[in-house]
């Protein structure tokens, strides 16, 4: 509840305070005294953004600051641990406004941005403007209202959490098949040019290594020759050179005892000779191995020339590199394959997501079925109360054709203002009168649904007067047994059902003209209802009738 409003350098207000009730708050005062300013101000701290046309051009900052009981409000509580704000006794807000236009919030005196002033705010304070009565036409606003009554405020919350996620999902599915759908445009020509790499399956070097194989191939019998030629001079000629060395090394080594470097080289000598017989036997095992093979050359220039043809198509020279884009089609064609389970394991997600929420738009939709009718009813039934006998209200369910963010279905509301049958959508055929009091009647239902711990109507009234403005007074005093309701009013039925009234009034001070604000006696009660009655000098008619209405 809001127990304290302070405003300073705002409009014409220099500085005042207000200590309102925990009840019915009425505020009256002739046109253009500043009662609009009043509702400005407050709008300033839950969050609106600042007109600047309104502010005092002046050195001093513009300063509004509310002081409110949140006591056992849990969802009050929840929002400043949310946000890592101090919890005190009194929740403190308050809105700074430089001269340079620039503006801060304050929540406990820790500075926050607008949109958890505003978050915090609706929390606080349903504000009910002069104009507001155009969002009763609002689809969205109606189908809040219905899901009030209907106790559907936490199921939608849970369905829309599950929604969000359903919509996610199913982007991303979108995306996947968008994915799917380029990458098979490209898939069985990636798919051709794999299976030919893989076909051909060369091992690394393969074709630089055929390349010498075939070299040695086509000129096997000349090398033939030539090996055993060598192999012959080193080991099978009549003195070969193998033992024509053993035969040196012999007698070099039996000189070692008259030179110490002759043992060296007698021992050079030995190594030569042995690793010249070593060169011997190489050259008999790659003499057999070396064998002329027409098959074999057949089939090496065969592969050389499918390497030749794979290199030249892909624009690459050598073998190595026929393997990367072999590996690298591998990988497009296996990123496609993922693709597809991807798909199929989303595809999955997305219908059960989307059961999760059919299954809890069902059950939202049920409820405002029960609700619907009982809602119409309690809302004729006020209607009546505050001067509409002929009018009548009604609201109907349309299913939409896919699940949306709301459910399943759109509420819609009706009127008929003269007992025609003929219901037509509230926002073709309802007044700015008939839309007032339609408001109130709905507000009052929401509220005690609700527990909104403060109601605030700015001129809500406007367009009616006599019993229906007495009744419309009777609808406010009864929510102030359970909430704390503010209204700013030009009706005297509805200002003497006050707890507390407050008049504004302009006044000269130091050659300008501010707005200042005070609490009514009983005795000032009465005379102002009476000027409200019948003028600036109220007749003793007036009097005594403000008395009974006061009185009663």
């Amino acid at each position: 509840m809001l127990q304290k409003l302070n405003i300073k350098n705002y409009a014409i207000i220099n500085e005042l305070e207000i200590d309102f009730s925990d009840k019915l708050n009425i505020i009256t005062g002739e046109t253009g005294a500043g009662k609009s300013i009043l509702m400005g101000a407050l709008s300033l701290i839950l969050g609106d953004r600042v007109d600047s046309s309104v502010l005092q051009l002046n050195e001093n900052k513009t300063v509004i600051e509310g002081s409110f009981k949140a006591i056992n409000n849990k969802a009050v509580q929840n929002f400043l641990k949310a946000n890592d704000l101090d919890e005190e006794i009194m929740l403190m807000i308050r809105r700074e406004i430089g001269s340079n236009g620039k503006s801060r919030a304050f929540i406990n005196d820790t500075l926050v941005n607008l949109n958890q002033l505003k978050s915090l705010s609706i929390l606080l304070v349903d504000l009910h403007q002069q104009f507001d009565t155009q969002e009763l036409s609002s689809s969205d606003f109606q189908q809040e209202v219905l899901d009030a009554l209907a106790g559907n405020i936490e199921l939608l919350i849970q369905y829309q959490q599950i929604f969000y996620h359903y919509k996610t999902t199913k982007k991303e599915l979108v995306a996947l098949q968008a994915e799917q759908a380029a990458a098979n445009a490209a898939l069985d020509y990636n798919q051709f040019l794999f299976d030919e790499l893989n076909e051909a399956n060369f091992t690394a070097n393969e074709l630089e290594e055929l390349q010498v194989e075939l070299k040695l191939l086509n000129n096997s019998e000349n090398v033939k020759q030539e090996l055993v030629g060598i192999y012959y001079e080193l080991k099978e000629n009549e003195i070969p050179i193998v033992q024509q060395l053993k035969s040196l090394y012999n007698k070099l080594h039996a000189l070692n005892e008259y030179h110490p470097a002759i043992a060296e080289l007698s021992q050079r000598l030995k190594s030569a000779q042995l690793d010249l017989a070593d060169i011997a036997d190489e050259l008999e095992h790659i003499n057999s191995a070396v064998t002329y093979s027409a098959d074999r050359i057949q089939f090496v220039s065969d592969r050389i020339s499918m390497g030749y043809k794979l290199q030249k198509k892909h624009g690459v020279t050598t073998t190595n590199e026929l393997k990367v884009l072999k590996d690298e089609l591998q990988k497009k064609l296996n990123q496609i394959l993922n693709i597809r389970e991807a798909i199929q394991q989303k595809e999955i997600q997305t219908n059960e997501l989307f059961k999760q929420c059919d299954i809890t738009a069902q059950i939202i939709s049920a409820n405002r079925q029960k609700t619907i009718l009982l809602f119409a009813v309690s809302v004729n039934k006020l209607l009546a109360q505050v001067g509409m006998p002929n009018a009548r209200f009604a609201s109907e369910i349309k299913a939409l054709d896919t699940l949306s963010e709301s459910g399943m279905d759109r509420v819609e509301f009706l009127f008929d203002a003269n007992k025609s049958n003929r219901f037509e959508p509230l926002r073709k055929v309802a007044s700015g009168g008939e839309l007032s009091r339609l408001m109130l009647c709905i507000k009052s239902l929401v509220a005690k649904k609700l527990q909104l711990p403060t109601l605030i109507f700015d001129e809500i009234d406007t367009g009616i007067s006599g019993e229906a403005a007495k009744q419309v007074g009777n609808i406010m005093k009864e929510l102030s047994l359970s909430h704390q309701v503010i209204s700013i009013t030009h009706q005297p039925q509805i200002a003497a059902k006050a707890d507390a009234h407050y008049f504004v009034y302009k006044l000269i001070k130091n050659d300008k003209i501010v707005t200042s604000i005070r609490l009514l006696n009983n005795d000032e009660r009465i005379v102002i209802i009476a000027q409200m009655l019948s003028g600036e000098k109220p007749t003793a008619a007036a009097l005594q009738n403000a008395r009974e209405m006061v009185g009663n």
